[in-house]
């Protein structure tokens, strides 16, 4: 019985955990170029008594990645948004260093400096913020060129600002952090690849699937609901055996 309850009471502990990722990823999308966080079981010795048997496991959840699949292109016609196509990343400044995000939608804060919707200052090809002139209007071209024209600038007088930077390591090179954004798994900086291009008036909504998180979800909530009634049963069972014994 001890072992039933045991291997029970693990699996609906890896349910409830393997449903905080799903309803994570749910709850995220709505979030611009969100990438769905992966959430898998895998078995580990258990760690004890010298004399624990070296065949013993147990199991646990671990995130270890994400799903790196384009999310759906929405048009806004806004200026400062843009969407990454193909495979590729946005450099950001962070307090912990160079991050990366598939976020595009960008606008200028106080300081008239290129951010982030959520206030990160975004970084130009030579590792620099990015400074846009005082009611300047901005374009960008497909390599990250950033051009600007002053409010009653003649056209001819346009602005070259810069470039951003636009990475594409590998995969299996990034983590993610717990403020969501990516970095590489050796603390590095990834170099700028001239290959990576933009979309300006769209932003990547998440690759997160509605139908398919609600189906994850409700498949944990049964198999949660089945190793309930199994530590139940045992519960019943004990109790019954305890009462055969007592009659004796």
């Amino acid at each position: 019985m001890d072992h039933l309850i045991y291997t029970a009471m693990g699996g609906a502990s890896r349910t409830l955990e393997q449903q905080s990722v799903i309803s994570n990823n749910l709850a995220n999308i709505n979030t611009t170029g969100f990438r769905e966080q992966i959430a898998i079981y895998r078995s580990v010795p258990v760690e004890g008594q010298a004399n624990e048997r070296p065949t013993r496991v147990t199991t646990v959840t671990t995130t270890p990645g994400s799903m790196m699949g384009q999310g759906a292109m929405t048009q806004t016609g806004h200026a400062l948004d843009l969407a990454i196509s193909g495979e590729g990343w946005f450099s950001v400044q962070t307090p912990d260093g160079e991050a990366y995000t598939r976020a595009g939608d960008l606008s200028v804060n106080a300081d008239n400096v290129l951010v982030t919707g959520t206030g990160l200052p975004v970084l130009s090809a030579d590792n620099a913020l990015i400074d846009v002139p005082e009611r300047g209007s901005i374009t960008f071209a497909s390599d990250g060129t950033i051009t600007a024209l002053g409010a009653g600038d003649n056209p001819r007088d346009i602005q070259i600002l810069g470039q951003l930077k636009l990475v594409n390591p590998e995969p299996e090179q990034l983590v993610r952090g717990d403020d969501g954004l990516f970095r590489l798994a050796d603390g590095n900086a990834a170099p700028a690849d001239p290959n990576v291009r933009i979309v300006d008036g769209f932003l990547e909504k998440s690759n997160v699937s509605p139908a398919q998180a609600m189906v994850g979800m409700i498949a944990n909530a049964r198999r949660f609901e089945m190793q309930m009634k199994m530590i139940q049963d045992a519960s019943t069972n004990a109790e019954r055996a305890n009462s055969i014994l007592a009659s004796n």
